[in-house]
């Protein structure tokens, strides 16, 4: 697991999304419900067992606090992939721990609508910060969006981002993801998957229970941007258990 995992990282930071010379989409013959069946590669779509996302309907309490973010002012480079409008990280200076271990934020992405539901809530805008560890294991911070007043980070990306596809531009403001994240940092965590394409599993997913706030307008602009929504909808949770702090 760890190999694949290794692997479907480079993916990610090589090419702005994962296994991008596939076709898949979110519309028409390539939307999500056919992904399983566009790609020997893409199997686990279909037939796995702990997919992301999900509808978070009940947790357990597990009394301590093992989350703690580490994240700098970074330069960084964005590029609308055709999938997502994705930031890539250009340095090990942005970093969470979790349980101990140190994942390292390599690109972070957006959703519109939300992919996971909180008791049955959607939300206009998810944001996924992807961090590995040294050892290829993958971390997906996930933060939820609320409409409200405009998100100084977030007009950074949108304002320097290219309507060309793989078009990659440097962002000349550095990000403060602090910014990014809500003051409440109370959290969930599942065992899950990659929402795209060859939807992975074996990675842990972090979603704050707390959303930050972004404009209507800049939730169009990714909309029109993408001209269509990027949302894969919630998978079954089968077996697996929701922890909480």
């Amino acid at each position: 697991m760890k190999i694949g995992l290794h692997l479907i990282l480079v993916s990610l930071l090589a090419t702005g999304s994962v296994l991008a010379n596939e076709q898949w989409g979110y519309e028409g013959k390539v939307s999500p419900e056919h992904w399983g069946d566009l790609s020997v590669d893409f199997t686990t779509c279909k037939i796995g067992k702990h997919q992301s996302p999900i509808n978070i309907t009940q947790s357990k309490k597990v009394h301590h606090h093992d989350l703690s973010f580490h994240y700098a002012l970074t330069s960084e480079e964005v590029v609308n992939n055709g999938h997502t409008v994705q930031v890539i990280i250009k340095s090990d200076d942005d970093y969470l721990i979790y349980k101990d271990n140190k994942y390292y934020l390599k690109q972070f992405h957006f959703h519109t609508p939300s992919e996971n539901l909180i008791q049955g809530k959607s939300f206009p805008l998810e944001v996924h910060f992807v961090h590995a560890d040294k050892e290829g294991n993958l971390l997906v911070l996930a933060v939820m969006a609320e409409e409200g007043k405009n998100n100084l980070e977030l007009a950074k990306a949108w304002q320097v981002v290219s309507q060309q596809q793989n078009h990659v531009v440097a962002i000349k403001d550095p990000f403060d993801i602090n910014n990014f994240l809500p003051e409440e940092k109370s959290y969930y965590h599942f065992e899950g998957s990659l929402t795209t394409p060859p939807c992975t599993e074996g990675v842990n997913w972090v979603v704050l229970k707390h959303s930050v706030e972004v404009s209507k307008e800049q939730v169009q602009q990714f909309e029109k941007l993408m001209g269509h929504h990027n949302n894969r909808p919630v998978q079954l949770i089968n077996d697996r258990e929701v922890d909480e702090d």
